[in-house]
């Protein structure tokens, strides 16, 4: 029988996006409510370890499924989200805008932010040594839009800007993606607030 190795991503719940610090950024009450969705999906799939961004709201978000579930939650720096320019604009339109140009051309960025070729290396590669140290396990890891989107375009190509933008407001979300050892298998995306694959 072969053997698989699960990954489950869970793209945080809602964040108060009024404060500015990426890293503390806090969940609204309302974000801290949902994950009790987070804790009922992943509370029957055997987790074995679970992982996580540094950043707070990816932490925050499963850390009831952890908690419950006697799970230590593992830092990982290198899947934590974009680093965002200095000038990047803030209204809705130029920032949809600049990150339409990131996903056109994986290499732009603004002055000092990352480019979507910079998060995709660094989160593909925390994931790949996941599946080498844990294989055959079932894992879960705490996670951000953009970190997410970028592992599962290198996985799946066609997916790009128009899919990373039907995320926004998909929070907290889960995409399972299943391997062979290093392999990719397959994946499916669950909309937590009707418990239907995508």
């Amino acid at each position: 029988m072969k053997k698989i190795t699960t990954v489950y991503f869970i793209r945080h719940a809602q964040s108060d996006r009024s404060v500015r610090d990426g890293r503390i950024r806090p969940l609204t009450d309302k974000g801290r409510n949902d994950c009790v969705m987070v804790t009922e999906y992943l509370s029957d799939k055997n987790i074995d370890i679970v992982f996580s961004s540094p950043f707070k709201r990816a932490v925050d978000t499963i850390a009831d499924f952890a908690a419950k579930n006697n799970l230590k939650i593992n830092i990982i720096e290198d899947f934590r989200e974009q680093s965002s320019s200095s000038d990047m604009p803030s209204d809705s339109k130029h920032f949809y805008q600049y990150f339409e140009k990131q996903w056109a051309d994986f290499n732009y960025t603004l002055s000092d932010g990352e480019s979507l070729a910079e998060v995709q290396k660094r989160n593909v590669k925390a994931l790949q040594e996941l599946l080498i140290n844990y294989k055959d396990k079932n894992i879960a890891v705490g996670t951000h839009a953009t970190a997410l989107s970028v592992i599962i375009n290198y996985y799946d190509g066609v997916y790009g800007f128009a899919d990373f933008k039907a995320m926004e407001y998909k929070l907290p979300w889960i995409v399972k993606m299943s391997f062979n050892g290093n392999n990719f298998v397959g994946i499916e995306k669950i909309d937590l607030f009707t418990q239907c694959a995508e």
